[in-house]
């Protein structure tokens, strides 16, 4: 049988000489075409294996549908957060953030315990309905309220702390997003495993990025529709988040599930995630990957704040500015969770990639610090600071729940995110009301320096710790140790 006959390649052609053509190379006793489309999709192949693993193929599906569904969630969350403050310093008064960030750490105790409740009662998927319709309702309306006379922000009307309506979209802005992404990573850490986590956790940050891009760019058209319209959109939004997570379960039954805490048949109560918190170090550490950022970057950002106030008369302007600063965050975070995340963790490692982050946020102070302030370095200094935690610092510590129970999955992690995230930028609001803006620009550097030598050592400990749980196959919050999903 003469070759190409049967074996599926083509016979080689041959130059009058006897010779293969040039054309042509044989690897791995395969014939393939120089420059041809097999040697391009060589390249494409190991391109996509560096930045991103090898992955097999079906793996790429579920991605694409967990990415358009966080994509919905962050996209309706950056179009809402851009008019959350713009709204509140309009409505109720610039001066107020500080006290507003620390009755949003009030306000979410309740939340958390009716969360975890709630993750005794339902399916896992059924969270979500319950979630998202509740805000998404809420949202719209406020978009109705918005439109109503002396209620928005049209007219003459002063800003007062008396006027319940700002610090209500305030509230209501800060708690979806305390409980809607960690609910979602939430949901993906139950049904991923190791090896696709470290490809596919920066290729879910990365497709949703182009929501997270979409929200702040409506944002800038405040001016020409309203802002009930921009609230009536972020509303609309975040109903559509229920309906890909159902499409997504009716693709993947294997997805959907029960009790959470189905393994141990029992409903282990509202306060079970504070309890294994303060029992497992591993959480503890987990908790200050989690929340460090979110101290330093309220500093930062109130300053960024007091400045916009005094430079712009409307909340449509100051919604504008911060629409671009989405912009610029997103799209860092877009490019780098591209080519960077997944690329990282499979090359350095999840403990190096922990620490990477305190150890640029350092450097990014220093500058800071050398410039002296002002709105255009605070802009710059918090863009690159959302952009790596998103893309990096995110991914990284989400892989860190996956050698862990489903209790640590949605209870704990819920306690660690949400209320976590509060407690820090409230830490971060009782520092700046100590200080006035002009004293705040000289000691937040020293004191975010500070915190950033602690983190970085707990990140160190942190990683490695991570490390001996997936070497032992353990799995932390059971009682009888198993390899982890």
């Amino acid at each position: 049988m003469t070759r190409g006959s049967g074996d599926g390649v083509s016979p080689r052609r041959s130059s009058p000489t006897g010779r293969s053509s040039p054309k042509h190379f044989k690897q791995d006793g395969v014939l393939k075409e120089r420059g041809g489309p097999l040697g391009v999709l060589s390249v494409l192949g190991r391109v996509r294996r560096a930045l991103w693993g090898d992955l097999p193929p079906e793996e790429y599906g579920r991605l694409a549908m967990l990415s358009a569904t966080f994509m919905f969630i962050v996209g309706s969350y950056w179009l809402l957060r851009t008019q959350k403050d713009a709204l509140f310093m309009k409505i109720t008064g610039s001066a107020y953030i500080p006290h507003a960030k620390m009755v949003s750490f009030v306000v979410l105790v309740p939340l958390i315990l009716a969360y975890s409740k709630l993750v005794d009662l339902v399916p896992k998927q059924v969270m979500f309905y319950v979630i998202c319709g509740v805000y998404g309702s809420v949202f719209l309306g406020f978009a109705m309220l918005l439109g109503v006379p002396g209620w928005g922000v049209e007219g003459d009307r002063a800003p007062s702390p008396s006027r319940l309506l700002g610090w209500a979209i305030y509230l209501s802005i800060e708690s979806f997003g305390s409980l809607c992404v960690p609910l979602f990573w939430s949901f993906v850490n139950s049904i991923t495993n190791l090896r696709t986590a470290k490809a596919g956790f920066g290729l879910i940050t990365w497709g949703a990025q182009f929501g997270s891009v979409a929200g702040p760019s409506l944002s800038r058209y405040g001016a020409r529709w309203g802002m009930p319209v921009l609230m009536a959109a972020g509303g609309v939004g975040v109903l559509v988040v229920p309906v890909l997570v159902a499409a997504f379960v009716r693709l993947h039954p294997s997805a959907a599930g029960g009790d959470p805490s189905s393994h141990s048949h029992t409903q282990t109560g509202v306060v079970e995630g504070l309890r294994l918190i303060l029992r497992y170090p591993y959480l503890l550490g987990v908790l200050c990957l989690a929340t460090c950022h979110e101290v330093i970057a309220t500093m930062l950002d109130y300053q960024l704040k007091v400045e916009l106030n005094s430079q712009f008369k409307t909340a449509s302007e100051v919604a504008a500015y911060m629409g671009v600063f989405g912009q610029w965050a997103n799209g860092l975070t877009f490019v780098f969770s591209l080519v960077g995340t997944g690329f990282f963790l499979n090359t350095l490692g999840l403990t190096a990639c922990l620490v990477l982050f305190p150890g640029a946020l350092s450097v990014v102070l220093l500058w800071v610090m050398h410039r002296g302030g002002g709105a255009d370095v605070l802009f710059a200094a918090l863009v690159l600071m959302k952009g790596l935690s998103y893309a990096l610092n995110n991914p990284c510590k989400e892989i860190l729940y996956l050698p862990t129970s489903k209790d640590v999955k949605f209870k704990a992690k819920s306690w660690i995110d949400s209320f976590g995230g509060r407690a820090a930028k409230s830490l971060g609001s009782l520092i700046n009301s100590q200080f006035s803006p002009a004293a705040l620009s000289s000691y937040s550097g020293p004191i975010s320096l500070g915190l950033v030598g602690f983190w970085a050592s707990v990140a160190l400990w942190t990683g490695r710790k991570n490390q001996q749980l997936v070497d032992r196959e353990q799995v932390l919050g059971e009682d009888k140790p198993r390899k982890p999903k």
